[in-house]
């Protein structure tokens, strides 16, 4: 059986993933679960699959929690997250964490040599490098999770690097698709949070919609698959059916397809290099019911986003770090209604054009950097 540690259990991939867990007796086992203030959910949870260990965002809670559950060991705050990660016992780490507070979780289970299944983006594209080097170092295993990275890494097993034209992800375009610039300025969060395709939590929401998601997961694919951005394509495929694509040098594109369901990509990461039978949970591509698929280019005139991610990862350094950072605060103050939707992008804009680089960070430089830019866009908001 496969113990896993399940980092944010109470998140959109932290509760799928307890699905997957659930609908597999035997299998798996959920070891260690994490949440951030949904600790009413995190004690159901911990009712229904009996964890060793869990960690809370509050030592407060973490007091309150280990008193109703004596036999559980329970952490709080960065450190309690970076335990969890390098649990002596646990096979495999679900990274299902929102934001740069998955950097030192992702190094610490690394630096373990543990399998970690990844959907934390922002780990990637803020520390990349740091983070590759420790998976290189200590044989860890980086699997990703997102939809569009599963369908890539499914796509080039066995196959050589040097017969790899060009990888194409491919994006929804969101709920905005085909707007104009004047149309966005008008748009509301509950039109910003309704996607058209997939179910997922909201901040990751708001990104498709202002397309910095499909940006950020440009930066994700360069270290993942060690590609340069030169082979790195972003194409609109309106119906999600598609969920990436691999173009070969003798003109092959190999590509994966399935239901627009999280859980069939969760599930391909902790039972690699197995499939896991997923009848009844998830449902089968009906291809049928699919009719057609349709391609696009991105409107990079009207959604900026895309090129200023690929711009920040040419650069390197601390430019992927300004814009994850300075994205994350205004997807904040957009969820809490207190800027607009182009605030957003128009708010980026200004930061990368005033951002002053820092080359050569180590992981508390790249948290500290994080620190100061996230400072900076409050104070600009």
């Amino acid at each position: 059986m496969k113990r896993i540690s399940v980092l944010g259990s109470t998140g959109s991939i932290g509760t799928q993933t307890l699905d997957i867990i659930k609908h597999s007796p035997g299998k798996f086992k959920a070891a260690a679960l994490s949440c951030g203030k949904r600790t009413e959910l995190l004690e159901r949870q911990i009712e229904s699959f009996s964890p060793e260990a869990v960690s809370v965002a509050d030592e407060k809670e973490a007091v309150r929690i280990q008193k109703k559950y004596r036999n559980l060991e329970v952490f709080w705050g960065r450190e309690g997250l970076k335990t969890l990660a390098a649990l002596e016992g646990c096979h495999t780490v679900v990274n299902g964490l929102m934001g740069m507070i998955g950097l030192e979780p992702t190094v610490a289970a690394a630096e373990k040599g543990k399998d970690i299944a990844f959907a934390n983006k922002e780990t990637l594209v803020a520390g990349g490098e740091a983070v590759m080097k420790a998976v290189r170092e200590n044989g860890a295993r980086l699997l990703p999770v997102d939809s569009e990275h599963s369908a890539l890494f499914q796509c080039l097993r066995k196959e050589r690097r040097e017969d790899v034209r060009r990888l194409v992800l491919t994006a929804s375009g969101g709920p905005f698709r085909g707007y104009t610039r004047r149309q966005l300025e008008g748009v509301t969060l509950k039109e910003a949070l309704s996607h058209p395709n997939w179910s997922m939590g909201k901040k990751i929401t708001v990104d498709s919609a202002t397309m910095m998601n499909k940006g950020l997961e440009v930066i994700e694919a360069r270290w993942l698959f060690d590609m340069p951005f030169e082979k790195i394509d972003v194409v609109i495929h309106p119906e999600s059916v598609l969920h990436s694509a691999v173009e070969y040098t003798d003109g092959s594109v190999i590509g994966q397809m399935g239901a627009a369901d999280m859980r069939i990509p969760i599930a391909y990461a902790l039972s690699y290099p197995k499939r896991l039978d997923l009848s009844g949970l998830v449902k089968r591509l009906d291809f049928f019911s699919v009719g057609k698929m349709t391609f696009c280019q991105v409107d990079r005139e009207v959604f900026k986003t895309v090129d200023m991610a690929y711009e920040a990862g040419r650069r390197g350094g601390s430019w992927p770090v300004a814009l994850n950072g300075a994205n994350e605060v205004l997807a904040e103050a957009f969820l809490e209604e207190r800027i607009s939707f182009t605030d957003i992008q128009d708010t980026l804009e200004r930061v990368m054009n005033e951002h002053v680089p820092e080359y050569g960070l180590d992981i508390e430089g790249i948290i500290e950097e994080d620190m100061r830019i996230r400072e900076k866009v409050r104070n600009m908001i």
